[in-house]
């Protein structure tokens, strides 16, 4: 068999670093440099006990329509205050009812939270799978390439699929940023709603 050289795209992967994530695998399915904390306390965001309160058919869906109002995130502070303000003018502004209110919105936001948190421990473990698969693919390269006579089909194979699987992989990460900062961005939006409440309350 005619010999040839080690295609130039194999050398380059087979000189790459195995790829890795930044952050400490003591927990593999946290990839993110933010702390994980996977579930919030109401009652490190609201300076009072929530009481079940037997709200009237109109305050309820008062209640219901403010909290799905505030849990979006495309309502901004200012929005939130207006929308805050205009429930405490009509159904009242005392802190157990705001409370009410927050503990509806501490309820959706948490449970987002929570399936974000859980997507991000798949995330992490889908590329440490794939990156095993990378350097496998690699190893795998150089023992074939190292033979007395290499089998070059193989070569020619193993080098397309690192190619692409790094390509994907590559891809994934471009996303991680956003998806770290997505539990963080959501817990400093409870805060703030929290303390639009209280304002409101007048507490």
């Amino acid at each position: 068999m005619q010999s040839r050289q080690l295609p130039f795209v194999a050398v380059a992967f087979l000189a790459l670093a195995t790829p890795a994530f930044s952050a400490d695998f003591a927990d593999p399915t946290w990839p993110c440099v933010q702390r994980k904390v996977e579930r919030l306390s109401i009652g490190l965001m609201w300076p009072a006990e929530i009481p079940q309160m037997k709200l009237s058919p109109e305050t309820g869906r008062a209640v219901d329509d403010l909290a799905e109002l505030l849990v979006l995130r495309r309502v901004d502070p200012e929005d939130a205050r207006a929308e805050v303000a205009t429930f405490a003018r009509d159904q009242g502004a005392g802190l157990q009812l705001m409370g009410v209110v927050f503990r509806k919105v501490f309820d959706k936001v948490s449970q987002r939270r929570t399936r974000i948190i859980d997507g991000i421990g798949t995330f992490s473990l889908n590329q440490i799978s794939l990156s095993g698969r990378i350097d496998s693919a690699r190893s795998e390269m150089e023992t074939v390439m190292a033979a007395a006579e290499p089998d070059y089909d193989r070569a020619d194979a193993l080098e397309e699929q690192i190619d692409w699987d790094q390509r994907i992989y590559s891809d994934r990460q471009k996303t991680i940023t956003y998806l770290c900062e997505t539990p963080t961005l959501l817990e400093k939006r409870l805060y703030a709603i929290a303390q639009i409440l209280q304002e409101a309350a007048g507490s």
